[in-house]
């Protein structure tokens, strides 16, 4: 079996206090079965505040987050007090995970990091060159292909080189890529996208005022400034979509709606940073960072969201 990984995956690092939106705030912070046990054991103090920071109810149990849905060991600083009492080992794994994704082959892992850390998202919409996948691990195992996992790995092979053609525009790009899959965005103005959007469940607030102003402000003669200095970024985050949730399609058998569905992602963020510069009057790569992190939290970690918006593209069918 191989654990295959994006180039930059290995430049990845928690920025811990310096993180402006951190993942230890707002998330529900599930336990793993082996962890839980591990914690049962601490003894002391502060064994006896791990007990108290610990709900369980029908064989699961996670982090009881105080009023301002903070995790109870994130203290003032931003940094956690259960690696300074036990070490980096003692976290569960989901916040020794976070925000690393896995997609599940017959023969292979892939991995990457999610937008939704704003340090992942800096990385990744940083890179200049064109996304190269390595091995990371390979233990010898000769395990064979699924047919269905190798026609979907093709398949997306042909989905990067339509998105990495840098002899043209990124907007032309996106548009054979839905055009290879059959699918149009088209159904639906900007207006109506942010509609569909606002109807979604939501985390944070000021969510639902980029979808506002995106709804309300007129983008007639808008185009970002030095439009060919963002190609590389806008690139990146058509990629990271394409590389995250076209393999999604192995399990629900939405091919062509998976593609769409990155193409929507990535044209919606563009939008919203169109909308940042017409409202603003400025834009740098930060506000491209901000706007991919907080769309990805809302919507590429809410299954619930996912599905309603794939069922908005195959309504155009």
């Amino acid at each position: 079996m191989k654990l295959i990984a994006p180039e930059y995956y290995t430049k990845f690092h928690c920025i811990a206090d310096k993180c402006r939106h951190s993942c230890c705030v707002g998330w529900e912070i599930a336990i793993d079965p082996d962890k839980l046990v591990y914690y049962r054991s601490i003894e002391g103090e502060f064994g006896a505040r791990l007990q108290k920071g610990i709900a369980e109810a029908d064989d699961a149990a996670q982090f009881i987050l105080d009023e301002e849905e903070r995790c109870p060991f994130l203290n003032r600083t931003g940094l956690c007090d259960m690696i300074m009492a036990l070490g980096e080992d003692a976290l569960c794994q989901i916040c020794r995970d976070h925000p690393r994704f896995r997609n599940f082959y017959a023969d292979r892992t892939e991995i990457g990091l999610g937008l939704c850390c704003e340090a992942a998202g800096e990385l990744i919409l940083s890179q200049q060159e064109k996304l190269t996948l390595i091995t990371l691990e390979d233990d010898g195992a000769a395990d064979l292909p699924d047919i269905a996992d190798e026609s979907l790995l093709a398949w997306r092979e042909e989905l990067f080189a339509l998105a990495q053609d840098r002899d043209k525009p990124i907007e032309l790009r996106a548009a054979e890529i839905l055009q290879t899959a059959g699918r149009t965005l088209s159904q639906h103005s900007w207006a109506e996208w942010a509609e569909i959007y606002l109807e979604l469940e939501r985390l944070e607030p000021s969510w639902a005022d980029r979808l506002l102003e995106l709804k309300e402000t007129d983008l007639t003669g808008i185009s970002l400034p030095d439009a060919m200095a963002w190609e590389p970024a806008l690139e990146q985050l058509l990629v990271y979509f394409l590389y995250r949730q076209t393999p999604l399609a192995l399990d629900d058998g939405e091919y062509e709606g998976r593609a769409a569905f990155a193409v929507l992602s990535f044209a919606m963020i563009r939008r919203l940073l169109l909308v940042h510069f017409a409202l603003h009057g400025s834009v740098v790569l930060a506000d491209l960072i901000e706007i991919a992190r907080q769309y990805s939290a809302e919507i590429e970690y809410s299954d619930e969201n996912v599905e309603i918006l794939l069922y908005r593209i195959q309504e155009a069918l």
